[in-house]
């Protein structure tokens, strides 16, 4: 369910947070729509409050309009690969930018409904792969390389899509507020 019309400048503030100095971006968040926090931990296997122990892998979960929004501390890409369980009776949306790439994924009640490489939308797939393409397109990420209009960087729009899938809207004032936080270490990768 496609709603609202979030611009990629309204998370902007995002990409910047977990981008370096060099233009690096290691990103890693899921949108979850109308499931509250602890709830979306306990679908990952994630216990809110376990400290974050050797290399501080963890997952941050904050309430956001409309759902929440998970975002992964470490490299392993759990809140990415758990798109579908977080999805179960709902919809949820992952990002997930490192500089081994870039990718979109959409679920609903379990279901791939669309996932695609930020760079090569023309590859998706799910089972209605189209579904958000005039929000992809509105967005600048309908990639094909040399299109007009193409964003040099999509990971501002790919949030923003992700917000238009899902309904839930994540403010810098929401990041800000204090997120139910669990360790990761005990899943893999990492074990």
């Amino acid at each position: 369910m496609v709603t609202g019309k979030a611009a990629a400048a309204a998370y902007e503030w995002l990409y910047q947070e977990f981008t370096d100095g060099v233009g690096d971006t290691w990103l890693c968040a899921c949108f979850v729509q109308d499931v509250p926090p602890d709830e979306a931990l306990r679908r990952i296997n994630v216990v809110a409050g376990s400290p974050l122990e050797g290399e501080g892998f963890g997952v941050a979960a904050y309430r956001a309009r409309g759902g929440t929004v998970l975002i992964e501390y470490g490299w392993g890409a759990i809140v990415y690969d758990s798109a579908r369980l977080l999805s179960e009776g709902s919809a949820a949306a992952a990002v997930r930018v490192t500089i081994k790439g870039a990718d979109f994924k959409f679920h609903e009640n379990g279901d791939l409904v669309t996932t695609f490489s930020l760079y090569s939308y023309c590859h998706r797939e799910g089972t209605e792969p189209d579904r958000l393409e005039a929000d992809v397109t509105d967005l600048g990420l309908h990639v094909g390389g040399d299109e007009a209009g193409f964003v040099d960087n999509p990971t501002a729009a790919a949030l923003a899509l992700a917000d238009r899938a899902t309904g839930v809207r994540f403010s810098s004032a929401a990041y800000t507020r204090t997120a139910l936080i669990g360790s990761t270490e005990h899943l893999y990768p990492y074990v």
